[in-house]
């Protein structure tokens, strides 16, 4: 099997490290890197998380690099309490990692992903799932890698329903608007996976109790982060009766698109007004006949939950 090489760059919270999870547990992933980022919790502690969680799913062997700490127009960065209450202080539900032993590489974030688009080209996919930071500023850097990278699949944005800070704005892409807008109109392939699709993917505790009875410490400790947030969601949003799988669909749709049907569309990002953070059509290119983008619009919800919870659960029951 041609396995995809994949890099994550993640704002490490519950969902990330679901999403790292998914990636660990599918062959067709050959996880090259994890970037971090800020949003859920400040980057130290993304890397963090990031390097405790790979420990826990055995996978020491995935580099981890420190990204931009705020936002390419901000000179620092907090985290919202909303955050913290939806994915704990510690970002992954209050619960206590194994160290892993490491630290975060010495190279940059920054510089990582523009070595590897040229190294790895259309053989690589580039999932983030935070601000859209740190692939704006290698492009400020590189602009060349627009046109190398294979794919980028991110989880941000909404386009056909209302927005969750705001009723036009999703979280990711509201941390910062003008990176998000700088990437969308670079001409990289993305596909957007925003609140329009995630939020039609719920996992409750009786799938977390699955995890739990493999009898392993990562599928208990799995199941104790996921079950915070589920708990979460029954203050922040009782009326889904689950917890949204957001970043694990960014993940699911990279390995393969089949799983949702995509809109082609140039796509912008307002940066200005009311609107700052909403993902729109760019009425400049409506008549263009190249999408350089497209927009998940409707998604095999059964088969997604189906294929994540068959790899989860198969990740966490060969770990120790």
């Amino acid at each position: 099997m041609a396995q995809k090489k994949m890099i994550l760059d993640l704002d490490v919270g519950v969902d990330d490290t679901l999403a790292i999870a998914y990636a660990c547990g599918s062959p067709e992933v050959d996880l090259i890197g994890i970037t971090c980022t800020y949003g859920n919790v400040l980057v130290e502690q993304s890397a963090k998380n990031a390097l405790d969680v790979l420990h826990l799913f055995g996978r020491d062997d995935v580099p981890v690099f420190l990204g931009e700490p705020h936002a390419i127009e901000k000179d620092g960065f907090e985290v919202m309490e909303i955050s913290a209450f939806i994915h704990g202080k510690n970002g992954i539900g209050e619960v206590v990692l194994e160290d892993s032993g490491r630290e975060p590489e010495a190279t940059p974030a920054v510089d990582f992903i523009i070595d590897a688009v040229h190294t790895y080209g259309e053989d690589l996919v580039y999932v983030p799932t935070g601000p859209e930071t740190n692939m704006a500023v290698a492009l400020q850097k590189d602009p060349t890698i627009a046109d190398e990278l294979g794919a980028e699949v991110l989880m941000g944005g909404a386009l056909t329903v209302p927005g969750n800070v705001s009723p036009c704005c999703e979280a990711n892409i509201n941390q910062d608007p003008d990176a998000a807008n700088l990437v969308f109109r670079s001409g990289i392939p993305a596909t957007m996976v925003g609140l329009d699709v995630t939020l039609q993917t719920l996992l409750t505790y009786e799938d977390t109790k699955k995890w739990r009875e493999c009898g392993t410490v990562a599928g208990e400790k799995l199941a104790d982060i996921t079950d915070y947030y589920i708990k979460a969601y029954e203050t922040t949003a009782p009326y889904l009766g689950g917890c949204g799988l957001h970043d694990p669909l960014a993940v699911g749709v990279a390995i393969d698109p089949s799983l949702v049907t995509i809109l082609p569309i140039n796509l912008m990002v307002d940066t200005e007004g009311p609107t700052r953070g909403r993902t729109i059509g760019n009425p400049d290119l409506l008549n263009d006949p190249y999408k350089s983008m497209g927009a998940c619009v409707e998604v095999d919800a059964p088969r997604f939950l189906d294929e994540f919870m068959n790899r989860i659960t198969g990740l966490v029951a060969g770990c120790k």
